[in-house]
């Protein structure tokens, strides 16, 4: 028997919730009536056309979407390897593009003014 009222119970309140949904949805119809009316009588103080506020509302979305972040673009060779410019005289098997922080070993050659020294020939292919 319990069950019976507890179903009654949620029963009435659910129409007692669309009841107050509707209402909701009144007032709210009413409000946008009010605004609507205001709107068109500033608009025809104005002298707005409906195309001139169909062009604005336009122009205020296309400015909402212009906010949306921008993708930037990236160089030609970005992600791609690079031929080695510079080798170490000292440790062949260090290398350098020319790109980028400079090591240690291409600041100590620039120092000295020797890193033309430092530049690998390459064959014309």
């Amino acid at each position: 028997m319990a069950r019976i009222t507890v179903a009654n119970q949620l029963a009435a309140i659910r129409k007692q919730r669309e009841l107050l949904d509707k209402k909701e949805q009144a007032l709210k119809t009413k409000s946008h009536d009010k605004v609507l009316v205001k709107i068109i009588a500033l608009a025809k103080e104005a002298g707005l056309t409906v195309g001139d506020i169909t062009k604005a509302m336009g122009a205020v979305k296309s400015v909402k979407n212009s906010k949306t972040p921008k993708v930037t673009k990236k160089g030609a060779l970005a992600g791609k390897k690079v031929a080695p410019k510079y080798r170490n005289p000292a440790n062949p098997e260090q290398t350098w593009t020319g790109r980028g922080v400079s090591p240690t070993w291409v600041q100590a050659l620039k120092a000295a003014g020797t890193l033309d020294a430092a530049l690998i020939v390459q064959s014309a292919a």
